[in-house]
This record gives C-alpha cells, structure tokens and sequence, in this order.
C-alpha cells in the first residue's frame, strides 16, 4: 500500500511530543532486545568510531542511542504536520544564535552542515521560518515524495534534488546571500566522494560542501538539534566551523570538516545516527566493515 507511511505519519501528527517520545522510546527498546540490522550496524560503527570505551560503555551508549532512534522515528509526523506556530513551540532554547546572525548578515551566504544528530528536521524548520533557505535533499519514491517536501517547505525552505539544476540553486542562493542547508555525513556513494578519516576511519566523505565554501567564500557553521527530555522539545545548536574548511586543498578541507564534524557527535553521542552504514564503501583493497 504506497499511501500507507504517509498514512502513519499523518496519524502520528495526531500524538503530543510526549506521548510520541513515549512510544518512540518503547519502539527502541524492541531495537535493543531482538536481534535487527539497526543493532547491528550501530554496534559496529560504536566499535569502530570509539575504541577508548570498554565493552559495557559501548553498550550502555547502544541501548541510548537505539531508544533515541525510536524517539526520532515517533516524532516525524509532527515535524512534518504541526502548523507553524505548534512546531516552533518546541524551540526551547538556541545556542550560538549570534553565529547564525552574523553570518546571514554577512554578504556572502552561510552553509550549514547538519549531520544526522538530534533531529535535522527541526533546524531546517526553524531555519527556513527566519531566512530565505535552500536544501539539498534526495527525491524518493512514491507517495512519500511529496508529503515530506511539503513537510519540509512548508514554512519557507525551498528544497533541490540531488542533480545539476538542484545544484546550480545552491550556488545561485550563496551568491545572494542566503541559506543553504546540507547533511554532510552522508555517504556519497561509490566514486562520489574522497576517503578522509571520521573518528579515525576512511570515510567516503562528499566533495560538495568543501566545494561550495570554497567558490563561494561561504560561512560554514554546523547546526544540530537536540532533542530535550520528557518530550519537552528541541535545544537548537550553531557552532563556527575550522578555518581550514575553506582551504583550496580538498583532502585538507574535507578532514577539518569531519574532524568538526566529530566534536559535535562528542557532545551528544547517544542522538548521533549509529545505525547508520557510515563506512559501507572501502578504500581498494580494504574489506567491508559490516
């Protein structure tokens, strides 16, 4: 039934933020008790990523981070429901603010890197509703499509396809000064993108953001949002970026973004997406991770 996450979502725009948290953190303990891929590959990336835990740490921070899943999967349908002034409501609180201004208020454009850690939707919401705001996303199929572009646009975002006229609109938006919005911990896929480490590893890492910055002379800031206790809402983040993002040497400019990259996760490690296949493309010669 093509209709039927569409369906879901709209019925779990109907549950306050608690409720959904709730259930969301029901949803993750399954995640922790039956064996799933999810586990899985959440339970390699935590021994790849942080070796310097031991055993029990690692799986203290897996039951956390899979519980934090749950709660991200339960909270999508208000983020993609709630009239505006409902999901701006859960802005409790906006560290770095003073960044966010100063670089909108510069000339030329801001970039912000969000990785996968809280919940993403939440910093384009709020984004979008204050800046003219344009984000890199990719198309997906069916039904799903359109309710999460609209979910997304609905409070001013203008969203581009991953393709040459999407990208053409980021550099078309940094050169008037305005917003873009990329997710740069996403693997590009095969020959896409250039092996630098993250917590020590490879990572096929994208070029674009790197590329972005630096034909533009963008201000790069990483932006996440962090998802408060008890279904309280969201505490909004904006960190200024190493200088050496914008160094013409790409390897230079894609390890300082992942190194930046990395001291965020650090700071909120159980919201970070460990279940994600980070490290599913190898360099030649190296053998898959999981």
């Amino acid at each position: 039934m093509k209709n039927l996450p569409v369906i879901l979502l709209r019925l779990l725009a109907k549950l306050p933020l608690p409720v959904a948290h709730s259930i969301g953190a029901l949803l993750g303990w399954l995640l922790i008790l039956l064996p799933n891929k999810n586990q899985r590959i959440a339970r390699r990336n935590l021994e790849l990523c942080l070796p310097e835990m031991n055993d029990n740490q690692r799986k203290q921070l897996l039951k956390k981070s899979l519980i934090e899943t749950g709660k991200a999967v339960m909270e999508k349908g208000a983020l993609m429901c709630w009239k505006r002034k409902r999901v701006l409501a859960l802005v409790q609180d906006v560290v770095g603010l003073e960044h966010l201004e100063e670089a909108h208020n510069s000339d030329d454009g801001t970039i912000l890197a969000i990785p996968h850690l809280g919940d993403w939707e939440m910093i384009g919401l709020y984004c979008s509703n204050q800046y003219p705001m344009t984000s890199l996303y990719r198309p997906l199929r069916g039904p799903l499509d359109n309710f999460i572009k609209t979910g997304r646009e609905r409070l001013g975002a203008h969203l581009v396809p991953t393709e040459g006229k999407g990208l053409r609109a980021l550099y078309s938006a940094l050169n008037k000064g305005e917003l873009v919005a990329i997710l740069p911990d996403q693997n590009p896929g095969a020959g896409k993108g250039i092996y630098v480490p993250f917590f020590g590893i490879a990572a096929n890492t994208m070029v674009l953001l790197s590329r972005l910055a630096n034909k533009t002379n963008a201000i790069v800031l990483y932006a996440y949002a962090e998802r408060l206790p008890q279904g309280r809402g969201f505490r909004l983040h904006f960190i200024p970026t190493p200088d050496d993002i914008h160094n013409q040497d790409i390897h230079t400019s894609l390890t300082a973004l992942n190194s930046g990259l990395e001291k965020c996760i650090r700071t909120l490690p159980e919201q970070y997406w460990w279940s994600y296949p980070r490290f599913r493309q190898r360099p030649e010669g190296e053998p898959p991770v999981y």
